[in-house]
């Protein structure tokens, strides 16, 4: 018995067209799962799950607004014919806006609370909407598996992106919450948990983490200086933790934040 197989589950990953998406997409597909690609943008969607099956995959691309009720409702019905199935959810989708976060040059008072609403609403409700939505036929079958994405800043806050590490914060809540109410009321077969990378490069922070030159900037230098492991993470290196929760190793695992971080949540800075 493989206790880490995936194969021939059916797992839907939000923004996975994204880099962190698309790398799990990538690796889990390896494995035989068979992805359902969700991302604001369709024809995005289309092409990863395209890359995805020439390069010996499966996979269905759609249409996956995690704002959009009616939009996410329609990606599960599209899911459920097509592979009559949900096992896994993995909530990718997020992201920050300029107006949430605090450059050095300004100060809390220049807060946008409008850019502060909407980045909360699409970390936090962006991942409570898809979970209500897919998670719905997993109760009915009493099994399935919930992986949030969290992040280092809800458990460390890091100046300047206040609106995306509130919103974090509120996915470590909710993902302990969620595995607690869905062992209580639909039994021991669903599993909430969620994943907290330290820093991995990507195209949002790239210029606030390295210089055009290839240095770190100070921003950079300081993150490196507080990781252990003195290097920023790669995205591929989520698949193994991911494909852990997703599989039978991990069945008597629920309501944790497993951070993938290089030793950042671990370090103190003496």
């Amino acid at each position: 018995m493989d206790l880490f197989s995936i194969k021939d589950k059916v797992i839907v990953i939000t923004g996975g067209a994204g880099v962190i998406g698309g790398a799990l997409a990538d690796g889990m597909a390896q494995l035989g799962a068979k992805i359902v690609i969700l991302n604001r943008k369709e024809a995005d969607a289309k092409a990863k799950a395209e890359q995805i099956i020439a390069n010996g995959g499966t996979a269905l691309g759609l249409e996956g607004n995690v704002l959009d009720e009616t939009i996410i409702k329609t990606a599960l019905q599209k899911t459920l014919s097509h592979y009559g199935n949900v096992d896994v959810l993995i909530n990718v989708a997020g992201g920050n806006m300029p107006g949430a976060t605090i450059g050095p040059d300004k100060t809390f008072f220049d807060l946008s609370l409008e850019d502060f609403s909407k980045v909360v609403d699409l970390n936090l409700k962006g991942t409570v909407l898809p979970t209500m939505i897919f998670s719905e036929p997993m109760s009915k079958k009493g099994s399935g598996t919930i992986i949030n994405i969290s992040s280092m800043t809800a458990q460390q806050p890091f100046t300047r992106v206040v609106g995306y590490g509130a919103s974090k914060a509120g996915i470590d809540n909710f993902t302990k919450w969620l595995a607690v109410e869905m062992n209580q009321k639909f039994g021991e077969g669903i599993r909430v948990n969620a994943i907290a990378p330290g820093v991995f490069v990507g195209k949002q922070n790239k210029s606030l983490l390295i210089e055009e030159s290839g240095n770190y900037t100070p921003r950079g230098k300081t993150i490196i200086d507080h990781t252990p492991m003195k290097r920023f993470g790669v995205p591929d290196e989520l698949v193994g933790t991911a494909v852990w929760l997703a599989s039978d190793a991990s069945n008597f695992v629920t309501g944790v934040v497993v951070p993938v971080d290089g030793g950042f949540s671990a370090f103190s800075g003496v």
